[in-house]
């Protein structure tokens, strides 16, 4: 087993993983084994969980049943499956780790998409002896439609193969011809056992053959870097603050995280959709005032002007008007019980606003064997399609290639108040 020696400083990386794939694959083994190998588990955790119950301490990760180690509810340990998502932190003297375990079923998908949609790097799990399946493909397909920018195809249990090189091969090909079909670019292969502990966080003496790091190498050095910075500003308006106290009488602060680009005290900034402008006076944070500002902080923007703003408006710089559309199209991921149909209302929350909406039209239902586009009248449960909305009131947005935060919606039905699709604006 890997030891692990060091100090954490504020000033190392932090990488966000989700960890998805069919079920039985391997994902809660590797991730147990990973937490053990990086000395990311606590020692009563280890003992609830070790395979004698009466040994008083844990030497090894042979001693414990590594899956049990991030099964948190009572249903995943008594029927050995992962339900809902677990999120996992370890880390090494490179960097930080936040890792979020999702379920393989496909009835849990929803949990999935869920999982993925804060994440920057994915890991594809598959077991080597069934290699892909049909919920590995539609686990990629929504990974591609989320834009993930580093997918790890863990090619797990090659111990149970007898290590075969060719085994591995085959199913490294079938994923590159997948990904490829969807312009997936950034895709790394890696032979395993998480059971073993081959080619996770060591190299071990039974996969030869390959030339390349092992998993926990790769992650340490996968690029954490986004552009966030360099987009346009857009910071939507969750909260207006007027205290209106003896000190503070006449203030209005405007709350928000930002989405991307960043903003400086003197700027001039354009409130969407109704175009009116301002200067920034003050940057306003719970630590103190900021020069300048930037994606991902929660901040609060004074203007040096007293104009019109409220909850689901949105501060841009001015010269960045994105248009208000009183329609929108979308990949969705439908995780609803209930399908979604054409002309059929709900509600969707887009950033800080929420809207009626009414769906227009069904433009067609990917086969996720193939990636071909069919007709298609309604979309099922974890069905994934493109959808045209109707809104009932103009919206502002980006398309979600160009600004996640602002290009994504989540639709809610407006009668059980259930979240009911992942929408991602084209």
């Amino acid at each position: 087993m890997t030891e692990f020696n060091f100090e954490l400083t504020k000033e190392i990386e932090l990488l966000r993983l989700v960890t998805v794939g069919s079920v039985d694959d391997g994902k809660s083994t590797l991730i147990g084994r990973l937490l053990i190998d990086t000395k990311g588990a606590f020692e009563d955790q280890l003992m609830a969980v070790r395979k004698k119950k009466g040994t008083t301490h844990v030497s090894s990760a042979a001693d414990i049943d590594l899956a049990m180690l991030t099964d948190g509810l009572s249903a995943e340990r008594e029927q050995g499956i992962t339900i809902d998502v677990a999120y996992r932190y370890f880390a090494t003297p490179k960097r930080k780790f936040i890792m979020a375990d999702c379920p393989g079923h496909e009835q849990y998908t929803r949990n999935m998409v869920t999982g993925s949609s804060t994440a920057n790097t994915a890991i594809i799990l598959v077991d080597a002896r069934h290699g892909v399946l049909p919920q590995t493909k539609r686990h990629t397909h929504i990974l591609g439609l989320l834009g993930m920018p580093h997918l790890v195809v863990a090619i797990n249990k090659m111990d149970l193969v007898d290590h075969d090189q060719a085994t591995f091969e085959g199913i490294k090909a079938d994923m590159e011809a997948y990904c490829a079909k969807q312009g997936i670019k950034d895709l790394i292969c890696i032979p395993m056992s998480a059971l073993t502990g081959d080619m996770v966080t060591i190299r071990g003496d039974k996969m030869d053959w390959y030339e390349g790091d092992t998993l926990l190498e790769t992650l340490e050095s996968i690029s954490v870097l986004d552009d966030l910075d360099e987009k346009p500003f857009r910071m939507p308006v969750q909260l207006v603050n007027r205290p209106q106290t003896a000190d503070l009488p006449d203030y209005r602060g405007f709350m928000g995280t930002i989405a991307s680009g960043t903003v400086k005290v003197g700027d001039s900034l354009m409130v969407v959709p109704s175009g009116k402008t301002s200067t920034v006076k003050e940057i306003v944070t719970f630590d103190g005032n900021l020069e300048e500002a930037f994606a991902p902080q929660s901040i609060t923007i004074t203007l040096n002007d007293d104009i019109d703003i409220s909850r689901g408006d949105m501060l841009v710089h001015e010269g960045q008007y994105i248009e208000a559309r009183k329609s929108l199209t979308a990949n969705m991921c439908w995780i609803g019980d209930e399908p979604l149909e054409t002309r059929k209302k709900y509600i969707i929350k887009h950033a800080s606003s929420e809207l009626k909406v009414m769906v227009d039209s069904i433009d067609y239902r990917t086969d996720i064997h193939t990636l071909s586009h069919e007709p298609a009248d309604s979309l099922a449960m974890n069905d994934i399609g493109q959808v045209t909305f109707k809104l009932q009131q103009p919206l502002s947005f980006d398309a979600y290639a160009d600004n996640r935060g602002t290009g994504s919606f989540i639709v809610i039905d407006s009668f059980t108040n259930n979240t009911v699709g992942a929408g991602m604006i084209v």
